[in-house]
C-alpha cells in the first residue's frame, strides 16, 4: 500500500496489555488478484494463522459459511455490481450477528461509509492506507472496536448533523446501490438479478429514489445515478 494520511482509530485508547492477538482466521474479499496477493503476504506477515480468499460476494459468502473465520477483510465494489460489498457485509451478519467485518474501498464518499457502518461493519479503511495503520485497523475489528479514518469519522458526524439538507444522507443501503447500479447502465431485469431482488421491487424502488432525490424525470434521476456510481467505479 501507498504512503497515505495516517488513519486514526476510534477506541484504540486500551493499553497495550488488554489488546488480543491479530485475528487466527482472516478471509479477504477483493476481485483483483494482485490486491489479494498483497494483503495475504501482509497477513501472513502480521502471523495470521490462515488467510482465505475471495473473489465475488457469492464465493465469500460461502468461504464464511464454511470456515467462520474471525475477521472478514472486504472491497466494496466488484466490477460491474455496484456497490455489492454492502449486500455481502448484510448477508454475513445475518448469518453471524457478531461477525466483525471491516470494509475497504479507494473511495472515501461519506455517504457511502455511512452506509457500510449501517451494514454491520465494524471499520472501514482506505485501500492506500499504510500498512502500519491497516494493522490497526484490523486489531481493533478483531477486538471488537469500531475504527475509522479520523477525518471520515468527522465528515460522518458531520452528515448525520445535516441529513436534512442532503437527500442522498436518506437513502437506504439497498436504495444507494440501485441508484449506483443506475449511473452504471444497468437495465431493471439485470439490477433485480445482481441484488437479488424480483423486477417489480426494483422498479418500486426507483420511483422511491426519484420521490426521495426530488427529481421529475428518469433522465434527471440517472444524471445523479452517473455522479454517484462516477465515486464508486
Amino acid at each position: 500500500m501507498s504512503a497515505a494520511p495516517r488513519c486514526v482509530a476510534s477506541g484504540l485508547a486500551e493499553p497495550a496489555s488488554r489488546r488480543s492477538a491479530r485475528p487466527r482466521e482472516l478471509l479477504i474479499v477483493d476481485d483483483h488478484p494482485i490486491v489479494l496477493q498483497g494483503f495475504r503476504l501482509l497477513a501472513e506477515e502480521a502471523g495470521i494463522a490462515r488467510v482465505h480468499e475471495a473473489r465475488d460476494i457469492v464465493g465469500a459468502y460461502r468461504t464464511f459459511h464454511r470456515h467462520r473465520p474471525s475477521v472478514v477483510v472486504t472491497d466494496l465494489s466488484f466490477r460491474d455490481d455496484g456497490l455489492s460489498g454492502l449486500s455481502l457485509i448484510r448477508r454475513i451478519r445475518a448469518l453471524e450477528p457478531g461477525a466483525r467485518i471491516l470494509a475497504l474501498s479507494m473511495h472515501r464518499d461519506p455517504v457511502i461509509v455511512a452506509r457500510v457502518l449501517e451494514c454491520g461493519a465494524l471499520g472501514f479503511v482506505l485501500k492506500d492506507t499504510p500498512a502500519a495503520a491497516f494493522l490497526e485497523a484490523l486489531e481493533a475489528v478483531t477486538n471488537g472496536r469500531s475504527y475509522l479514518p479520523h477525518d471520515i469519522a468527522i465528515e460522518i458526524a458531520m452528515l448525520n448533523a445535516g441529513a436534512r439538507d442532503r437527500p442522498l444522507a436518506n437513502l437506504s443501503s439497498r436504495e444507494m446501490q440501485i441508484l449506483v447500479l443506475i449511473g452504471k447502465g444497468k437495465p431493471y431485469d439485470e439490477i433485480a438479478e445482481i441484488l437479488t431482488l424480483n423486477y417489480r421491487s426494483v422498479v418500486n424502488a426507483t420511483a422511491a429514489l426519484r420521490c426521495k432525490l426530488g427529481v421529475g424525470s428518469m433522465a434527471e434521476l440517472m444524471q445523479i445515478a452517473a455522479a454517484q456510481a462516477g465515486t464508486v467505479s
